[in-house]
């Protein structure tokens, strides 16, 4: 079955893309938790992420590394959190989210409506950092 991100590795559904290569994908997250909030995942379809081969999850973290960075460089905070819950979207996930406080990393706060045009501001700014 395709998921919402496989739609969005195939170019079905648009995003905000931060960074890519040949095996994974960073976008941000449209409802973010903070300025900033991306995903990190593989482009292979996978729901679980104990389920990757080894290699497949060091090169995801690795990836995800390189993304906070960027993130890090353009949202002013203290720490970009790392969360991998998975139970939203069945294809794995980790969520890169900048910090100042551990209440930041709750997901039962109120989502942020961000508005496109500062979504793909945002968006591009990391990217530069990135690339």
């Amino acid at each position: 079955m395709s998921t919402i991100f496989s739609k969005i590795v195939n170019g079905e559904i648009p995003a905000y893309k931060i960074a890519e290569d040949e095996n994974y994908l960073a976008f941000l997250d449209v409802f973010p938790l903070k300025p900033g909030h991306a995903l990190v995942i593989p482009k292979l379809e996978n729901d679980y992420i104990f389920d990757l081969d080894d290699t497949q999850l060091s090169g995801l973290m690795v990836f995800a590394k390189k993304v906070a960075k960027g993130i890090r460089k353009v949202i002013p905070c203290k720490r970009i959190g790392v969360a991998v819950i998975g139970l939203e979207v069945p294809h794995t996930h980790i969520h890169l989210i900048p910090m100042e406080h551990v209440g930041d990393m709750n997901f039962a706060n109120p989502k942020m409506k961000i508005a496109p045009e500062e979504m793909q501001i945002i968006a591009d700014k990391i990217r530069a950092q990135i690339a």
